[in-house]
């Protein structure tokens, strides 16, 4: 099994040439409405499939990567911060581009843009609907339909989500990095260090040999967001033609994450009502000086999980005006690559 170059440091990965990804536990939206960024309710645990061979399939070991336990439809967004240098991030959900509804690429591309930029684009909550909005993921099994990934190839063969980072090519990097070096220089020589400024995320709460392989999971989506998924604004040329780093994301259920690693999963996620009633903040993020990537007509077209698992029981309760916050304008364990 050859290594991807991707270390886990905590519950964060790294990509080789500085993108850095963790999954964020978050409220659920109802399927109807346009509504703000629910915060995160910490984060989901990652641990490497490899260091638990004897009890994972064959499958998971062929594809290497790392695990996360989910409960069915819980929601979860990926968050970007501590991305050290300019990355452009390929994100597929069932090898699925969760930016341009194509089928997985090898290569980067513009028409339409297959990726993100990094660290510009600051998190991901789900699936690109265009015109300023997200439609959040959702947790589900493989085997309804339900998931992005067999609504719009007819399978379900992958799940899970797969990462791929590529650097800009050598020498736009040592200048990048070199501008980056004088600007922090002035910074430092104008002013004194003081706390770093919160950002989305920032009100997280701490949050055997034999056995049956555990099921599938992929991501469907549920309701929508106001988030931008921005446009790149550097020529393709800019980037390197061959990836730096990339990494299978399997996901697994809360009981069969406790047969596997012996550790206690997450606790289910918190009632949307109390949450709300608490005064927890919701978040909208404006990027006056980024332009918006346009929806594709394949992520469209994808219906949210409650068209196979039923409506929600759960109350919505929506936040209050003084609930939500305007932002922006307004070393670790290595981990293994396999064949997906």
């Amino acid at each position: 099994m050859t290594g991807s170059g991707v270390r886990i440091s905590g519950n964060t990965l790294r990509l080789p040439g500085g993108a850095a990804v963790r999954f964020v536990r978050t409220l659920r939206l109802p399927g109807t409405g346009t509504h703000p960024l629910p915060p995160g309710l910490g984060e989901f645990p990652v641990r490497p499939v490899a260091d638990y061979a004897d009890r994972v399939p064959e499958r998971w070991l062929a594809r290497g990567g790392v695990m996360l336990p989910v409960y069915l439809r819980e929601a979860m967004w990926l968050s970007f911060s501590g991305t050290t240098e300019p990355a452009a991030l390929q994100v597929g959900v069932g090898k699925v581009c969760a930016v341009s509804g194509r089928p997985w690429s090898e290569r980067l591309t513009r028409d339409p843009q297959n990726y993100v930029v990094l660290p510009r684009q600051p998190w991901l909550d789900g699936i690109n609907s265009g015109a300023g909005t997200v439609r959040q993921f959702v947790a589900v099994p493989l085997g309804l339909g339900a998931t992005v990934e067999g609504q719009v190839t007819g399978a379900e063969v992958w799940g899970g989500v797969q990462l791929r980072s590529f650097a800009l090519r050598a020498e736009l990097l040592a200048a990048w990095r070199r501008r980056e070096q004088e600007r922090m220089a002035a910074r430092n020589s104008a002013r004194a260090a003081g706390p770093p400024v919160g950002g989305y995320g920032a009100a997280m709460m701490p949050a055997a040999p034999g056995a049956a392989a555990p099921a599938a999971m992929g991501l469907g989506v549920g309701g929508s967001m106001r988030q931008e998924v921005y446009r790149d604004d550097r020529p393709l040329a800019d980037w390197s033609e061959k990836p730096a780093g990339r990494v299978f994301v399997h996901l697994v259920t809360p009981p069969q994450w406790r047969h596997i690693t012996g550790e206690a999963p997450p606790p289910s996620p918190v009632d949307r009502a109390a949450y709300t009633r608490a005064g927890l903040p919701w978040f909208d993020y404006y990027d006056a000086d980024a332009e918006d990537l346009a929806p594709t007509d394949a992520l469209q077209e994808v219906k949210p999980v409650g068209e196979w698992l039923g409506d929600d029981l759960d109350p919505w309760q929506d936040p209050s005006a003084g609930q939500v916050q305007p932002l922006k304008d307004a070393p670790g364990k290595p981990v293994t690559d396999g064949d997906w």
